[in-house]
């Protein structure tokens, strides 16, 4: 017996007081409601997050409405949906909280646990979005403090669900801008050298439009915003496969890739468009031709990438400029690629670009082997 009591008093210091306990609950329970949330105002997200809230505001029955429909009802006497939908309305257009009473929720069930009901509304971003709706058999000055509580937090998941999709959208219209840059000239000059070895050499001229295939393919694919190190690799591969193919021995590349790091992932097009720099300014004013060597490296935690050229090297305060955003030309994919870096792993993560007037270009990338949310 001596021994139980030593055990409890072990277990009270180690889960806290009541007080403890409580707020752990609830902070539990609301984890279970967020990531449903995270994915906006809408039936499914509703209806999957719907009994964590009613589990975190204890009422017989809780609803959340858009500005327009009920997207869902979870508890007991559901035959207030359309009851809970008017008075969520009724918040949504008062853009405050709204306390309806039995004349409002009246029913024939007996014992209907629901007599009241409390609507607070949904603001994102400024804007009433929806409203939540606590159905209960008597209000009280607690629950409705405690329904606006959970309808601000609920806001806050529901806008950070939007600044993902914001988020999302500019990393595409991002990857749209860069396959928009994809040199017509490259284009034609990879078609015409394919077609200068069609008599020539027959099986090269094959090979090579077979590589020329799968880089666009691969450069216009339609899914995700992130790939691996290995595709985005091999589709420079292809690139500088075509680029060989029209300079010969003007353009020598040497590779050299941890195997360690193939897997991890990185925003999709961030590496194509350096390697295409290095290229032209490799093969630009460099007798005997340029020369480009790629490296990834495990560097513990993190992978480096790494691209250098042995070209005419370029003016650090221009660089930083194009870094910036201030000027235009081949230097907007370099923003670019920058800009989708710090935005997908954060601010430390941006390029490093070491250059000077004759003196070749390095740009080093770094990203984290793992990162939330991160994954092809």
């Amino acid at each position: 017996m001596a021994f139980e009591g030593l055990r409890s008093r072990w277990y009270a210091r180690q889960l806290g007081s009541d007080a403890d306990l409580a707020t752990y609950r609830t902070l539990h329970t609301a984890s279970l409601a967020s990531p449903a949330l995270r994915q906006g105002l809408n039936a499914e997200s509703v209806e999957r997050a719907l009994r964590h809230l009613r589990n975190l505001l204890g009422t017989a029955a809780v609803a959340i409405a858009d500005t327009h429909d009920l997207l869902g009802y979870d508890g007991l006497s559901t035959h207030h949906a359309d009851q809970a939908q008017a008075i969520a309305l009724r918040a949504v257009d008062a853009t405050s909280t709204v306390v309806a009473g039995r004349a409002e929720l009246a029913c024939d069930t007996q014992g209907c646990l629901v007599q009241q009901a409390i609507a607070s509304p949904l603001v994102i971003d400024d804007r009433v979005a929806g409203a939540l709706v606590a159905l209960t058999d008597e209000a009280s000055a607690s629950l409705l403090r405690a329904t606006e509580e959970v309808a601000a937090w609920v806001s806050g998941q529901l806008e950070l669900a939007e600044l993902d999709e914001s988020r999302h959208r500019l990393v595409r219209a991002e990857v749209r801008a860069l396959r928009a840059q994809i040199s017509p000239h490259f284009i034609y000059n990879s078609l015409g050298a394919i077609a200068s070895f069609v008599r020539t050499d027959p099986d090269r001229a094959r090979d090579l439009l077979l590589e020329f295939a799968d880089f666009t393919r691969y450069s216009f694919r339609q899914h995700g915003d992130f790939t691996t190190l290995a595709e985005e690799l091999r589709s420079i591969e292809r690139y500088l496969l075509l680029e060989q193919a029209r300079f010969g021995d003007r353009l020598r590349v040497t590779l050299q890739v941890a195997p360690e790091v193939l897997g991890v992932s990185i925003p999709f097009l961030c590496l194509q468009p350096l390697v295409e720099n290095a290229v032209q300014h490799g093969l630009r004013s460099v007798a005997g031709g340029g020369h480009v060597t790629i490296e990834a490296r495990d560097a513990d935690r993190e992978c480096v990438i790494s691209i250098e050229d042995n070209g005419a090297g370029e003016d650090p305060g221009r660089i930083r400029e194009a870094l910036a955003g201030e000027s235009a030309g081949e230097s907007v994919g370099l923003a670019n690629v920058d800009e989708r870096l710090r935005t997908t792993f954060g601010d430390e993560y941006g390029l490093v670009v070491e250059t000077a007037p004759g003196a070749g270009t390095r740009v080093v990338v770094r990203v984290p082997k793992f990162a939330p949310g991160v994954a092809p």
